[in-house]
């Protein structure tokens, strides 16, 4: 037994001997290549005291890295992680001009932005040449993850208990086609290997798709998913008359408000209100651990909502910070060149893609993934019984490139590493974890309706009104969830135009979009307008919207029948005559009907509800928003999200039944905390969750 204690050491110390030579190697290298970096005296050295130079300032600029790096990022632990990703550069060369400037011979020096580059060049070879001989050592590599689960463990307090944990990976926006679609092309083998869709094997999951409601998107899906009420959530974004206010899914203040309604009408905390982590989101679920969620983004900072876990030990080791943000410029180039490419190629359809959308994919693909990834690594080193975590790189990518785009492509093979590293640390973790992997919805191809038909839909309301119509057509901001993410790391809660607080009541229409669902408003009135009202008032505007080519069909409130489906050719039917006779609902497959009923009984539902059209024959849609790629309504792969889980688990749904809407999958996540650790979710909500 002693001997193998000495010779883990000496493995350690002859690992640590390798990458110290490396560092000093690269170090030489460097200042031969960098004039404003040198190794000598200004007199001249000879070769041996370069390298006694080289190999004192590798060896204390590793030191710092390992003592010095962990208590700046404790100190920095109120900067928001992108802006500490921005500033890993210059920390970083601030270590080594110290590490220089330590020498007491005096020899090397650097000017500062020189230092920077150095000291990202180093630290990027010192990990891959560790990285390269924990490979060689799998003993090693499984040392540090158990001193990594007892560190944590005797901070978190009394030891976990030895039923099953479960993880919740959610990949934002891939639906249940696109997934099986990836796994036949082998761009996700971990997926496979789960399903065995190989030969030989035996399978560990199994895969159910599940149906969206109206409103598929991440807000409406993961409420009613963590806190298992969406209910009034009739689209990512729409007006309250009552408050006069427009409420945005992905807007810190709404997302706030959102989870207080859920959380009162559910009459809970949430998924995650027993010894859960919350990663990601847009809500938190009841969680106490939580890192970049937006619900906590627009509460003031406190010792509560710092995002520490995953944030800190994902920043803590300099090797990890270099690479994120090396790994953050080199996406933002990937992007510029794709969508250059793009350009060039004259490729339809296409949005654009300048401005700052570069850094925000940048952020999505690498910052949040990375952080997220390592807040539920040691999630599971320290045994919390449920961790639901959100990776929106997807989702982010597909709106801008298309869903079966090389460039989503490319994604998924990312995740399906993320997956396969989730799944590595779980051996090592001081619990059994099952690992669920979900979507909150899928993804559309098809044009924007601005390019197909030169306007807007905005645009085409006001026609409709007889109002005027601006000569150039505006654009309508995209809304993708990776702006969410953003905004949690940033704090910042940004208002998008034409979104703040309305102060008074305008007799204009106020027209809103959500991927391919359109909403139109009218704030001057305080109740929600009927067909008969509207047709008063504005008598072109059903007709004109219905019998448009890009419309789908309109859903209004009838003082006759309640509320009644509009199509073209002056199609009208209640909607209690659907099932019977779908009329323009036909094209959206089953379920539509049931989606429109639901939305309809909303005490915020818009008084006209637009959807796009839809063909079934290729799946593709309309998007009212600037994305080729799009989810919000109905139609095609959107509505279609999947859920991939443990055959340890009991199923979904029994054989033959349908899992349908954000509720439903609630009900079966709760349902399996409950048979692994007993009741997860107190029958009333405490004072605190009503009031957070």
């Amino acid at each position: 037994m002693r001997g193998v204690r000495w010779r883990r050491i000496a493995s350690q110390v002859g690992r640590s001997v390798a990458v110290w030579a490396v560092s000093t190697l690269t170090m030489l290298v460097l200042a031969g290549i960098l004039p404003e970096f040198r190794l000598r005296s200004e007199n001249g050295d000879s070769a041996t005291d370069i390298a006694v130079t080289a190999a004192f300032g590798a060896g204390v600029f590793g030191l710092l890295s390992a003592v010095v790096w962990p208590l700046l990022v404790r100190l920095l632990l109120l900067v928001p992680a992108l802006v500490l990703g921005l500033l890993v550069f210059f920390l970083n060369g601030a270590l080594l001009l110290l590490a220089l400037n330590l020498n007491p011979a005096e020899r090397g020096a650097a000017e500062p932005e020189t230092a920077v580059v150095v000291a990202a060049v180093m630290s990027a070879v010192a990990s891959a040449t560790g990285a390269a001989l924990a490979v060689r050592d799998d003993d090693a590599y499984r040392r540090r993850l158990y001193r990594l689960s007892d560190r944590r463990r005797r901070r978190s307090g009394p030891p976990c208990p030895a039923t099953p944990g479960t993880v919740f990976i959610q990949l934002d926006g891939v639906g249940h086609d696109t997934l099986l679609d990836a796994v036949g092309r082998g761009l996700m083998p971990t997926v496979a290997r789960w399903l065995d869709l190989g030969a030989g094997g035996r399978p560990t999951h199994r895969l159910t798709p599940w149906r969206t409601d109206w409103s598929s998107q991440t807000g409406a899906s993961q409420l009613g998913i963590l806190h298992g009420s969406n209910h009034d959530v009739p689209a990512f974004r729409w007006y309250e008359k009552d408050t006069r206010e427009v409420v945005v899914c992905n807007r810190p203040t709404s997302a706030v408000q959102l989870q207080r309604r859920a959380v009162e009408y559910a009459g809970h905390g949430g998924l995650l209100t027993v010894d859960g982590a919350s990663r990601g989101n847009l809500f938190s679920g009841g969680a106490d651990q939580q890192a970049l969620v937006l619900s906590i983004a627009a509460r003031r900072r406190s010792r509560e909502n710092r995002s520490r876990d995953g944030y800190f030990a994902y920043f803590s080791d300099p090797a990890n910070a270099v690479r994120t943000a090396l790994s953050f410029v080199a996406e933002v180039g990937r992007e510029i060149g794709q969508s250059t490419r793009a350009r060039l190629r004259k490729q339809r359809p296409r949005v654009a893609r300048g401005g700052l959308y570069p850094l925000v994919r940048a952020f999505a693909t690498v910052v949040e993934r990375d952080v997220v990834v390592a807040a539920v690594t040691g999630d599971m080193l320290v045994g919390r019984t449920a961790v639901y975590a959100d990776l929106v790189a997807y989702d982010e990518v597909a709106h801008h490139s298309g869903p079966a785009s090389r460039d989503a492509q490319k994604v998924l093979e990312r995740l399906d590493r993320c997956l396969a590293l989730i799944e590595n640390v779980a051996e090592h973790a001081p619990r059994p974890y099952r690992i669920v992997v979900l979507s909150d919805h899928g993804q559309s191809p098809g044009e924007t309706f601005r390019s197909r038909y030169g306007l807007p839909l905005g645009d085409l309301v006001r026609a409709g009104c007889g109002l005027p119509v601006p000569r150039r057509a505006q654009r309508t901001r995209s809304g993708a969830e990776a702006r969410a993410a953003v905004r949690a790391a940033l704090r910042i809660p940004v208002e998008e135009a034409g979104e703040q607080h309305r102060p008074g009541r305008s007799a204009e229409p106020i027209v809103l979009a959500s991927g391919n669902l359109g909403l139109v408003c009218f704030p001057d009135v305080t109740h929600r307008m009927s067909k008969e009202e509207i047709d008063a008032r504005h008598p072109a505007l059903l007709p004109t919207l219905a019998n448009h080519p890009g419309i789908g069909f309109l859903l209004v409130r009838s003082e006759k029948h309640g509320g009644v489906v509009l199509g073209a050719y002056g199609a009208e039917i209640p909607l209690a005559d659907l099932d019977d006779n779908p009329g323009p609902l036909a094209p959206f497959g089953p379920g539509a009907a049931e989606a429109v009923r639901r939305t309809h009984a909303f005490p915020h539902t818009a008084d006209i509800m637009v959807n796009s059209v839809h063909d079934p024959a290729d799946g593709e849609v309309l998007a009212f928003e600037e994305q080729i790629g799009s989810h919000g309504g109905l139609g095609g792969a959107q509505g279609k999200p999947f859920l991939l889980s443990p055959l340890g688990l009991t199923p979904p749904v029994a054989e033959g039944e349908e899992l349908v809407g954000a509720e439903h999958v609630h009900r079966v996540l709760r349902r399996w905390l409950r048979e692994s650790n007993g009741p997860q979710v107190p029958l009333e909500a405490t004072e605190e969750e009503r009031a957070a």
